[in-house]
């Protein structure tokens, strides 16, 4: 007898009993991979709105490790009425998406910026906005998608003072210096030059002097009418404060 007879029935139900036998690997022995959660718009204004209270708690901002500040935002995202439902982030994940959305929000404010500078006449909020993402995309060859972040930082002094102290260049998009040559003479102002320049000076020192007038006169009637309004009252219903200011307001006027 042949023993490598493939045709034997002993062999092939052998191979049937096998084939039919299922390996339980189990679930929890082989974990899948946990999939990276792309963060939505609600997460990043929560997340903002996080570091931004977080920073402005004169009580822990100063001097706090950056282990625990970031285990505040994590407390603060999670805790958020707005992401009732969502799967819980981790203080390494808001750290990174922060610094990303930092990174980003800082470029496109100079690109804005520079679209201010720009803007032509007749052109509104919208034409400075397309013009600030052609800018962008120009610069770092990338669309700006944080749009939602930058209108939540653009006004905030606290996240300005912060980002723009470190590097002053981040504020402002970044422009070629003029070159000087070096063993160019500069030659004084002439004479018809000078003469310009102290006409310009005069009158800008005479349009300082009008505004100061028109606000000073603004100033003495609104001080006239409040006193008009406390001399129409009798003693007896003036509070302390009233009768203070209205003293104070006499005096001035004299």
């Amino acid at each position: 007898m042949d023993p490598f007879n493939f045709n034997s029935p002993g062999l092939v139900n052998l191979l049937v009993s096998q084939s039919s036998q299922t390996i339980d690997l189990g679930c929890s022995e082989v974990p899948k991979p946990a999939s990276k959660r792309k963060w939505t718009t609600k997460e990043d204004v929560v997340l903002i709105s996080a570091w931004l209270n977080t920073s402005n708690d004169p009580i822990v901002s100063n001097e706090q490790k950056a282990g625990t500040f970031w285990k505040r935002i994590e407390e603060y995202v999670n805790a958020s009425p707005l992401l009732i439902g969502s799967i819980p982030r981790e203080w390494s994940q808001c750290k990174q998406r922060w610094g990303r959305v930092n990174e980003q929000v800082c470029k496109f404010f100079g690109s804005h910026e520079a679209a201010l500078k720009e803007q032509a006449s007749g052109q509104n909020e919208n034409d400075v906005m397309k013009a600030a993402h052609d800018i962008f995309f120009n610069d770092y060859l990338v669309k700006f998608s944080m749009e939602h972040c930058w209108r939540e930082l653009r006004f905030d002094q606290k996240w300005r003072s912060h980002s723009f102290s470190k590097d002053g260049a981040k504020e402002k998009r970044k422009e070629p210096a003029e070159e000087v040559p070096v063993d160019q003479d500069v030659r004084p102002p002439g004479v018809k030059a000078s003469k310009a320049a102290k006409r310009k000076k005069h009158t800008n020192e005479a349009a300082f002097d009008q505004i100061e007038s028109i606000l000073a006169a603004k100033n003495t009637i609104s001080k006239q009418k409040i006193l008009d309004r406390l001399l129409a009252k009798t003693e007896a219903t003036l509070s302390p404060q009233e009768v203070s200011l209205k003293n104070k307001l006499i005096s001035e006027m004299l």
